[in-house]
């Protein structure tokens, strides 16, 4: 190019900064001025902070490994920079994208984490004024709250229910409506909620426990129009957790007060078992068990420290051999009341005609 020769260095320096590149392979690199160092500098995520030019470049000074024009001349100059910048815009939309979907995930997680949390009784009353007595019978029939109960009730072809129970938990907790015990017509799909768990009372006896749904479905033209309850007598019955749930009447004849009385055993109604050790048995076991450890460390001392063979292993085995003799002794020195040197009061039949026998009653005999 001879009419490149003739431009002052500054001038040409000026009108190639736009489209300086880098040649690989060279030492120091140089990036184009403008917007092209704004979308080279834009990555994945974000911004990120590009290496700045040397100082000469900033300057319209030439540098050494930089070409003042690049390979294939402005145009390719420029379609490398328009590549650039459009490779940026997609992986900036693509983190823009990646970010929504982040969002969409942690909402759907905490949506999850709510419905599973499942709700549970609610005493009567304010929550400053609840009855430690309920809240703890309620704590006590905590096992039976991951169980469902159902019984079935025929009463001609007009009445075909289905009455479903939950221990101070939802019967279905996807309708939100705290039903603790619904009744569902088999015949015509219905469903009525016949207490609920956030109006619950609670109280026991010596061995059964009372739970009161309360603030069920309205009734239609019976009991004045209030709201249904449903009252579950639960009966001790030691040995189950919980069996023969079953529907005893409903009592919806009267003006006011209507409610369905249910039954089930469970042994959480059951009241504290007393120990049936009496305090000699405590004495004798724990007597026993002193025997035992006085035996056993007494051998392993009498081997291992000792060094005893056979029967001298037995803990003072001389005193134990000659136990009997001192317990004569202890009896003959407790209950004799005679001194051991007074003759005995009674004397045999005949002692009194034997007398003394000579000891020379037999010499006649003996040859002379």
């Amino acid at each position: 190019m001879p009419a490149a020769r003739g431009f002052p260095l500054a001038e040409s320096v000026s009108s190639a900064a736009p489209f300086l590149l880098p040649v690989h392979g060279a030492g120091a690199t140089s990036r184009p001025a403008g917007r092209a160092e704004e979308a080279s500098a834009v990555h994945a995520c974000g911004p990120r902070a590009a290496p700045l030019p040397p100082p000469g470049a900033q300057h319209g000074m030439p540098v050494s490994g930089v070409s003042l024009f690049p390979r294939g001349g402005r145009g390719s100059a420029r379609a490398r920079l328009g590549e650039a910048g459009r490779r940026g815009s997609r992986m900036s939309s693509l983190c823009h994208t990646s970010a929504v979907l982040v969002v969409f995930m942690a909402l759907a997680v905490s949506v999850g984490a709510e419905q599973l949390e499942e709700k549970s009784c609610d005493v009567i009353g304010d929550e400053g004024s609840e009855s430690q007595t309920e809240r703890a019978l309620l704590k006590k029939l905590e096992p039976l709250s991951q169980m469902r109960f159902n019984v079935t009730v025929e009463k001609g072809k007009t009445e075909n229910y289905i009455y479903h129970f939950r221990v101070c938990r939802e019967v279905n907790s996807s309708q939100h409506d705290f039903g603790g015990l619904v009744q569902t017509d088999r015949q015509g799909r219905r469903t009525t909620v016949i207490g609920r768990i956030n109006e619950t009372q609670v109280f026991n006896g010596s061995d059964w426990i009372m739970l009161i749904y309360k603030g069920g479905d309205s009734y239609g033209s019976h009991c004045s129009g209030e709201k249904r309850r449903a009252v579950i007598m639960i009966s001790c019955k030691r040995g189950v957790i919980a069996s023969s749930f079953s529907i005893i009447s409903e009592e919806r004849e009267k003006e006011q007060e209507c409610f369905y009385l249910f039954e089930m055993d469970s042994s959480l109604a059951c009241p504290a078992e007393d120990s049936h050790l009496s305090v000699g048995s405590i004495l004798l076991i724990t007597f026993a068990s002193l025997i035992a450890v006085y035996i056993i460390g007494g051998f392993l001392y009498q081997r291992l420290v000792v060094g005893a063979k056979g029967m001298e292993q037995f803990p003072h085995f001389a005193f134990w051999q000659d136990l009997g003799n001192l317990v004569a002794d202890g009896c003959d020195f407790v209950c004799r009341s005679k001194p051991r040197n007074v003759p005995a009061a009674y004397r045999g039949v005949g002692d009194d005609q034997l007398g003394e026998e000579s000891e020379e009653r037999d010499d006649h005999l003996l040859p002379m």
